[in-house]
Parts: C-alpha cells; sequence; structure tokens
C-alpha cells in the first residue's frame, strides 16, 4: 500500500470554510481504515492551537523571490491521521483562511500557498515519503507546478505521482503575471501551453497541466468541466488531459451527520422510529420565529449566498414561492446582494420565511432535521453534501439535475428539475408539495432515501485503487 500525503488548505475540524474541510476531514480517517498509511498538511491558522505539539521540522527556510520565508512544522494527530501544520504567522496568522470575513481574498494568496506547496515538498524530503502525492484544490496546485518545474531531475521526487482533486473548477487561483518570480517560478511558463490564461497566470491549469492524475467528486461533474457551459475557461485543457480524469463521488461523514446521534437536534430519531422528525420541526421553527403550523411543509436552504447556489432562481421565483402554502427557512452568509434579497424577503413575509445570515453548524443540523424539504437550486454542483446528509434526516432533496446533485437523487428518493429557470423549480416543488399531502407515499420516499448509504467506505476504496494503478 503506498503512503499517501493529501496537501490541503483547510480541513475539519481544524479549520472549515466549506466542503473541502469536511472532505479532508473524512476522506483522510476512512483512507487510515482501509489500512492507508496517510497524513495531510496544511497551513497552521490562527484558529489551530498548537499546545503540546511536537515540532517535527524548525525553521524550514523557504526562498520565493526575493523573500526568504520561515516556517515551524507541528505534527497532531487526529481521528489516527497525523497533520503536519505549517507554521508561518506572517503568512497564515489573519482572520481569515483565504480573505478578511466580508472581504476580498488576501492580495497575497499566491505566496501564502506557494509556501505551503514548498513546504509539503520539503516534508515529503525529510519527514514523510509517500508513494502518492493528493493535491486539492487550487490551493495545492503549485505542490506538481514546483515538482514539475523547479525539483525537475530531482531524484528525491522521481517515482511519486500526484493526484490532483478539483473540488469546484470555479475557483482557479488567478494571478497577475507578476506574481510568478514573487513565487519563484520561471517567466518562461506563462505561456498559452502552460499557466498564462487570458492575461493571468492560472495556477488550477498548472496543476491540471501537471499532475499524474486529476479527480473530481462526482462523476457527473467529471464529465460537466469538459463542456464550455461549466469548464470555466478550462474545459480545453481538461478536454487534452480526458484520459487521466476520473470522477469519485463524496461521502459524507456518518459520525457527524446522524439523526439519531446528532447532538445539535431536538429529538433523536431514525427510519425505523420518525416520530422524533416532528419534535425537530417544532424546534426549528422556534429557532426562526416562525408560527408553530407543523402541517405546514417546511423547506430548508443551507448554502453560501453566491450566485453558483442558484438564489437567482428564488429571485425570479419569490412571488410564486411566497404564494404557496409553505415556510422557508435560509441559512447563509455571502453576497451582500442576496443577502438584502433574502431579508427583504423576510421583511416581506415575516409569518412563512425566516433567514439567518451566519455561518452556524449546530443551526445547520436543525435545518437538515427539522425541514420536511430541502432546497438544492444549484447552477452547478460539483458533488454536493447537503442532499445527502437530507438524505439521512428523511428531509426529501429538490435538486436541480447538476452534477453529484444528479449522481445522488433519483425518483424514489426526491425531485429533480434540468432547466435553469425560476418555473422550472417552482414545478419540481409543486410536485413535491403535492406528494407531501399523500402521508403514505411522502413517508415511503423519506424511509428510502434514509436507507442509502454515502458513507467515505466506497469513496475511499475508489481512491485506494486509484493510488495502486499509479505506483504499480
Amino acid at each position: 500500500m503506498p503512503r499517501v500525503l493529501m496537501v490541503a488548505s483547510e480541513a475539519t475540524p481544524l479549520a472549515k470554510t466549506g466542503g473541502l474541510a469536511d472532505v479532508i476531514g473524512a476522506l483522510a480517517p476512512a483512507l487510515a481504515a482501509r489500512g492507508e498509511d496517510v497524513a495531510v498538511l496544511m497551513p497552521r491558522y490562527r484558529g489551530v492551537d498548537l499546545k503540546d505539539t511536537p515540532v517535527v521540522y524548525r525553521d524550514l527556510p523557504v526562498r520565493l523571490g526575493r523573500e526568504e520565508y520561515f516556517a515551524n512544522v507541528h505534527c497532531m494527530l487526529e481521528r489516527n491521521v497525523p497533520y503536519f501544520l505549517v507554521d508561518c504567522p506572517s503568512l497564515y496568522d489573519r482572520d481569515g483562511l483565504y480573505g478578511d470575513p466580508g472581504a476580498q481574498d488576501y492580495p497575497d494568496n499566491h505566496i501564502r500557498f506557494a509556501l505551503l506547496a514548498r513546504a509539503a515538498l520539503t516534508v515529503v524530503r525529510y519527514v514523510f515519503r509517500p508513494g502518492i502525492i493528493h493535491c486539492h484544490d487550487w490551493q495545492a496546485a503549485l505542490v506538481p507546478i514546483f515538482k514539475r518545474t523547479v525539483f525537475a531531475g530531482d531524484p528525491t521526487f522521481m517515482g511519486i505521482p500526484v493526484v490532483l482533486t478539483i473540488h469546484n473548477l470555479g475557483y482557479q487561483g488567478l494571478f497577475p503575471p507578476q506574481s510568478l518570480p514573487e513565487i519563484g517560478l520561471d517567466a518562461g511558463l506563462y505561456t498559452p501551453a502552460c499557466l498564462e490564461f487570458f492575461g493571468q497566470v492560472n495556477l488550477l491549469k498548472g496543476g491540471i497541466l501537471m499532475s499524474d492524475a486529476i479527480t473530481t467528486v462526482s462523476p457527473t461533474y467529471a464529465r460537466e468541466i469538459q463542456k464550455p457551459e461549466l469548464g470555466f475557461g478550462l474545459d480545453g485543457v481538461l478536454k487534452t488531459r480526458r484520459d487521466a480524469i476520473r470522477g469519485i463521488l463524496n461521502g459524507v461523514d456518518y459520525r457527524e451527520w446522524d439523526p439519531a446521534t446528532d447532538p445539535h437536534i431536538a429529538t433523536h430519531y431514525s427510519a425505523a422510529n420518525l416520530a422524533g422528525k416532528l419534535d425537530c420541526k417544532k424546534d426549528l421553527l422556534a429557532a426562526f420565529d416562525l408560527p408553530e403550523n407543523l402541517g405546514r411543509p417546511l423547506v430548508g436552504m443551507v448554502a453560501r449566498l453566491a450566485a453558483q447556489k442558484g438564489f437567482d432562481l428564488l429571485q425570479q421565483a419569490a412571488a410564486d414561492l411566497a404564494a404557496q402554502d409553505l415556510s422557508l427557512v435560509v441559512l447563509g452568509v455571502g453576497d451582500p446582494k442576496l443577502e438584502a434579497f433574502l431579508e427583504e424577503l423576510h421583511a416581506a413575509h415575516p409569518e412563512k420565511v425566516g433567514v439567518r445570515i451566519a455561518y452556524d453548524e449546530p443551526l445547520a443540523h436543525k435545518i437538515e432535521a427539522g425541514a420536511d424539504i430541502f432546497l438544492m437550486p444549484s447552477l452547478y454542483e460539483p458533488c454536493g453534501l447537503n442532499q445527502i446528509y437530507s438524505l439521512r434526516y428523511g428531509t426529501v432533496p429538490v435538486v436541480r439535475s447538476t452534477g453529484g446533485l444528479d449522481d445522488t437523487i433519483d425518483e424514489s428518493t426526491g425531485f429533480k428539475f434540468r432547466e435553469y429557470t425560476g418555473a422550472a423549480m417552482m414545478g419540481a416543488l409543486r410536485e413535491a408539495l403535492e406528494v407531501y399531502r399523500d402521508p403514505e407515499r411522502w413517508t415511503a420516499m423519506l424511509r428510502a432515501g434514509m436507507s442509502r448509504d454515502y458513507s467515505w467506505d466506497a469513496s475511499a476504496a475508489r481512491y485506494s485503487g486509484l493510488y495502486r494503478r499509479l505506483t504499480e
């Protein structure tokens, strides 16, 4: 079994802004449970407590352009997985992971994640020699770039394949051309055949071109990103690597997301005993100060407030949505214009619409347990986790047929629409409301969803198989 070093910008429970952290925090332990020797390398952000964690490499020097940085690498154990934490306070000791809360990304993110990549290669050289390096998203894409350029011909790294997983192609690591010398890369790499992308440097593009294998987080998304509609300008590059691309569906961590054990919900329940779900609905309505109308269907949404998540469809269908006999609760934070829209929707319909502009993990659990329907009208969704959580919580998903939403929801467990319009979304939602009025059919559907198994076991097995093929 090859040793695996995962390189990522975030991982639960140490640091999280989104689904990437959930994936790393669950996939690594799932691989370890299969007998893989796996470790994770990530930055040490301000919120990560280093108390009593040993330093495995002190004053690691990294020269990037004209600047030299020094970092300590600490090691801690989480769920039987070693985490190497790169501690460089001048780059990582900040309020946010990628930018200050509510502000734009940090302008030196190229430097921050170049240091992460160089630290990863130093750990490979001196601390943890893997058979596979598995990188995640653009923040780790500099690992294969440095390996193929700065360290080309270095025997230390020969024979170690690099896997790059694309969690969301919409985020590519775009920087101005002058960023190349700032991170220690030759200006000759700034060509359309390498890192140049419409007048900018594109780090994800370089990772795609220089990795040995590329994965996405669902089979459908692997196909979608090779088409102009969802290729974000990289569909042509991805087509040139089509033989190296595989879609492996994400799993979910049922230790954290299970209504039978969830510490955040009002009452535990299961497919065999659904009585507690009504208590959770009552608790959720109270949390949003909505009337306790338990017979009215309750629709929940938990998402980043971003165009990708389909909130423009809610804007298109706002009047139709408000006219339905339903209640709606929304949890999320992001685009100020979408925040304002949701606040206005709540103000116009305070008896039917509850909104919480926040990142609130316990409340997200309450929504999964207390809602009857979970709405995910995404423009695109590489995998999506909330629809899978919803299945386990007996909360019937209404989703758009894209990416992992299409791979995980079928007619026996939820409702789908394909056309990206408010009218199509409302058509699927009305279909769900009609079935809701038939308790026998509704109960059969939610129990079918609760019986589905999307644990990490199957996904980890597919990654293990990929690692073996690359190292045989």
